[in-house]
């Protein structure tokens, strides 16, 4: 059964933006030109997404989250209240000459987020970057480089602190693996990088 979008009054949604069947979109939230939003997301109260950023489906954005071109989050991210993806590695708001910067006076660069991730309150993401497969960026954190998957990163700038399984629970060590104390599910880390592990 296809359920409509729910996009409320004041929220400002551009007609050559695509919005998904289910997709509730709340006050003041703003979609640029162009931009995709699948299918049973939840855009929060003032978040803002800009021109041709891609949202995958069940993605929920909180209040006030600064999403800017060119990023694309996979299905099933979370991105938390006042959270910022940068898209300018230079910013300044004049040339050289002292003339205002135009669109062709820079390149944007984006912010990637994997299947599953979440990015924590207030946390600042500067391009470019990749956040991967259900990693969780802490609160308030700053992050300047690549996030793996299933890591927990946290801090300014952002470190790795840990690992964390789909279930969003932070492993434990368990022998040579790791484990998520919620669903059993085991982990192995090889060469700094963390692969599920079939147990049958």
């Amino acid at each position: 059964m296809v359920q409509e979008s729910r996009i409320a009054a004041t929220a400002d949604v551009d007609p050559l933006a695509t919005i998904g069947d289910g997709t509730t979109i709340w006050h003041l939230a703003q979609v640029r030109e162009y931009a995709r939003v699948g299918s049973g997301c939840t855009l929060g109260r003032g978040a803002y997404i800009g021109p041709g950023v891609i949202l995958g489906s069940n993605c929920k954005v909180q209040n006030y989250a600064l999403l800017y071109e060119p990023a694309v989050l996979e299905d099933g991210v979370f991105i938390g209240p006042a959270v910022v993806f940068t898209n300018d590695e230079y910013p300044r708001a004049i040339n050289p000459d002292g003339t205002l910067k135009s669109a062709d006076d820079w390149h944007a660069v984006g912010v990637q987020v994997g299947t599953g991730a979440s990015v924590g309150a207030r946390a600042v993401c500067i391009a470019p970057i990749r956040i991967g497969r259900w990693a969780l960026v802490a609160a308030g954190a700053v992050v300047t480089k690549d996030v793996p998957d299933y890591a927990i990163v946290a801090g300014v700038p952002a470190r790795q602190v840990g690992w964390v399984g789909p279930a969003g629970i932070p492993l434990v060590r368990d022998g040579d693996l790791y484990r998520c104390p919620t669903t059993g599910a085991a982990f192995r880390e090889v060469d700094g990088r963390l692969s599920p592990v079939s147990e049958n």
